[in-house]
């Protein structure tokens, strides 16, 4: 009995002992996400754009690109430059691996990188489909950094007591924008 006992303890130990180690595999080769990745349909991505009134004088950052597809259209169909964000080392492989097969490699950049690290003030249009709490851990960053008459776009998700200036319905999905008002 002794033996079986010592025998099924060590068993179930080493059963933790690999759910551990593959956990924090996992953890360490996998970047933990605030937000799932939930791609934009190109019908709501085209309304984003249409409603920012994207040119090809604005620079583009989308934040949480996923895969690419908004700096993408923007490049494409806009003429604008842009930049993607995004924490997933596997959606920045594939937001470049899209921007080579669109042919705009020369006209965007996708850094894998924590948003809240980084510094978007080139932008004149922002692109945002997160989560509301992670819009308003944001939206202090947004107003800090980007310049007075910067258009932001969220797709599904509104900052708090931050009205938008305007919200489009576009084949069931709902669009915010804004813009960066003059420092205070």
């Amino acid at each position: 009995m002794r033996i079986f006992k010592n025998t099924l303890c060590t068993l179930l130990f080493a059963i933790v002992a690999v759910s551990f180690v593959q956990a924090q595999t996992t953890t360490a080769s996998r970047p933990v996400l605030d937000v799932p990745y939930v791609p934009t349909r190109q019908v709501v991505v085209d309304a984003m754009l249409e409603l920012a009134k994207v040119s090809k004088n604005d620079v583009l950052y989308d934040l949480g690109c996923g895969d690419g597809r908004i700096v993408i259209t923007a490049a494409k169909k806009h003429g604008a430059t842009g930049t993607g964000v995004d924490i997933d080392p596997e959606r920045i492989k594939e937001a470049n691996e899209n921007a080579r097969k669109a042919n705009v490699t020369g006209k965007v950049n996708f850094v894998e990188g924590n948003l809240f690290d980084m510094d978007f003030s080139k932008a004149s249009v922002v692109t945002l489909y997160l989560l509301p709490d992670i819009n308003l851990k944001l939206r202090p960053q947004l107003l800090e950094q980007l310049k007075p008459g910067t258009r932001i776009v969220s797709h599904a998700f509104e900052m708090g007591d931050w009205k938008p200036e305007q919200t489009v319905n576009v084949d069931g999905a709902t669009i915010y924008l804004w813009t960066v008002p003059q420092k205070k």
